[in-house]
């Protein structure tokens, strides 16, 4: 018997899946494999592999939607909508560099799987807001369908949101269709140079709520910029990202001038130059395995805004911790050293006085089995989540302990 299963069409995901339920086996699910040092590592027999399902299935550019096969490889999908000026708004991240798969491999099964949002998550909101229908083969061997190919679906449940973040606990996707919108014309990013993390919070959450329409925020302390090839060196910088037609544009630009002067003198990216920076920002890049930080254990910890800078204050009073902060301060990305817990109990307190979330990116499988990979829910969520683990997988056949230990 061998420990993979590659499947070819939908029909062989549901033949896999009831002869593991008959046989008492667990499935390990697997797209581009290149999320699988995500989460806790597979308590699996065998892993099913989704790649064969592949190929775009419908793309209407004119009615905003896409469907594929989810082995559909990311890459192939955004070629595809750019070659009729369109986009995935919600921007996935690439884990290769993070992760240190070969770059290029993620599907967009494994994309919805784990809710993978880039830095535009603040104005466009996130992989899950995009995720129109899907089809997928539960835990009990039997497929089933939510959602479907328009944007205005309110029939039954909306499982997506369910399914997206699930990392493949609860169905094997087949099939998905999702939400595309128009691709900006050209961008720019203001650069505000020299400000300390509070600072920038104050200026990233002015520049939100302002009339500028900001679609990207992100706070780079100084050893960050370092690593990011084409940036000015020697200091922090604060970036703020405009996109959208030309003429708007320039004029959204004049007036986020304006408004960041208080802080300091702002510098231009161009068009290029910001979309190489919020390409490093969406994948992490100064964080990769293959850097300066790669021995280092990684979190993406998830807060208010408004609380963002004193929870990097407080891993930074107490640990070796390297920052960078997205979302406007709601998102940070915190390298730790090297530890035997990979700085949990820390990490934990911080986001605990803080509000939020934590989820361990990165660190060797034996700490991610021993420790809790993501932010433990209180006892009513936890029973909550058992029972929706038990009404689509009773018998654990799929990911069992991705997430959580024994569920």
């Amino acid at each position: 018997m061998t420990d993979l299963l590659k499947v070819r069409d939908a029909r062989d995901v549901e033949t896999a899946v009831q002869w593991a339920l008959g046989a008492g086996k667990a499935l390990e699910i697997v797209g581009g494999g290149s999320k699988r040092a995500l989460g806790r590592p597979s308590q699996t027999d065998l892993t099913l592999d989704l790649s064969g399902l592949a190929g775009v299935t419908l793309y209407e550019p004119d009615e905003l939607v896409l469907s594929a096969k989810a082995g559909t490889k990311l890459t192939e999908i955004e070629t595809l909508v750019a070659a009729s000026d369109q986009e995935l708004a919600f921007e996935p991240m690439d884990f290769g560099s993070l992760l240190g798969t070969a770059p290029g491999t993620a599907t967009i099964g494994g994309v919805l799987s784990v809710n993978a949002s880039g830095p535009r998550r603040i104005k466009a909101g996130a992989a899950r807001d995009h995720f129109l229908g899907f089809s997928a083969v539960s835990g009990r061997g039997e497929t089933f369908k939510s959602g479907g190919r328009v944007v205005k679906n309110v029939t039954g449940y909306d499982l997506c949101k369910l399914m997206a973040g699930a990392f493949g606990t609860l169905g094997a996707m087949t099939d998905v269709t999702i939400k595309v919108l128009p691709r900006a014309e050209t961008e720019q990013t203001l650069l505000v140079p020299g400000l300390g993390a509070a600072r920038a919070a104050e200026a990233m959450m002015q520049a939100m709520a302002s009339s500028c329409e900001v679609s990207g925020a992100a706070h780079l302390p100084a050893s960050i910029v370092a690593r990011l090839p084409g940036m000015p060196g020697g200091q922090a910088f604060t970036a703020l990202r405009l996109e959208g037609v030309a003429p708007s544009v320039a004029h959204r630009k004049t007036l986020l001038e304006s408004l960041m002067r208080s802080y300091g003198q702002p510098e231009t990216l161009d068009t290029e130059a910001s979309r190489t920076l919020w390409r490093a920002v969406r994948d992490v890049v100064p964080f990769a395995v293959d850097g300066p930080a790669g021995a280092r254990h990684v979190w993406r910890l998830s807060t208010a805004p408004s609380q963002g800078a004193a929870l990097g204050a407080a891993l930074a009073a107490e640990a070796d911790a390297e920052l960078i902060y997205d979302w406007a301060g709601g998102l940070i990305w915190a390298a730790l050293a090297p530890s035997d817990d990979a700085g949990a109990g820390l990490v934990r307190r911080a986001v605990a006085n803080a509000g939020g979330q934590a989820t361990l990116i990165r660190a060797p499988a034996a700490i991610r089995a021993a420790i809790d990979v993501f932010t433990p829910d209180g006892p009513g969520i936890a029973a909550l989540s058992q029972r929706i683990k038990d009404g689509f997988d009773p018998k654990g056949v799929l990911n069992p302990g991705r997430m959580w230990a024994g569920i």
